[in-house]
């Protein structure tokens, strides 16, 4: 435990018993002893009281993270679409001819106009992003 040897043992029983003398020595070791022994009690149960405290630190953790678990299910059932089953597939005759390549045009980009001043309560305005000049998705222009 302490790293005591039998002879350093020997030695402080043998200044014991000179100090104290024999008629004194039995009482002093067995008070010695039930010192010892409550001091183990006392350790041991400090230990298993904060054993049992982590315990249940570990219980209430797991609890509380099976409870999110649940909760994380719930939450996907009602966001998550029905799905409906799969239709299959039908077979598509292959094409010989393959498509033509479509150019990509890098879109023109403007520059942001300067930031109007706004009141420190209001959030700032977003910037907009001008339409790229060759946009499918925008009527054709008039020439």
């Amino acid at each position: 435990m302490f790293g005591i040897s039998f002879s350093e043992l020997l030695l402080v029983g043998l200044v014991a018993l000179l100090v104290l003398g024999p008629e004194r020595l039995p009482g002093a070791a067995r008070t010695a002893g039930l010192w010892i022994g409550r001091l183990k009690r006392s350790f041991n149960a400090i230990k298993q009281e904060v054993e049992r405290e982590i315990g249940a630190d570990e219980i209430r953790r797991q609890l509380h993270n099976e409870h999110i678990l649940s909760l994380e299910q719930e939450a996907r059932k009602i966001l998550s679409p029905v799905q409906e089953p799969a239709k299959p597939a039908e077979p598509v005759a292959e094409q010989s001819i393959a498509p033509p390549p479509v150019a990509q045009v890098p879109p023109v980009v403007e520059p942001a106009p300067a930031p109007a001043a706004h009141s420190p309560t209001e959030p700032a305005p977003a910037p907009v992003a001008a339409p790229a000049p060759h946009d499918p998705t925008l009527p054709p222009r008039a020439p």
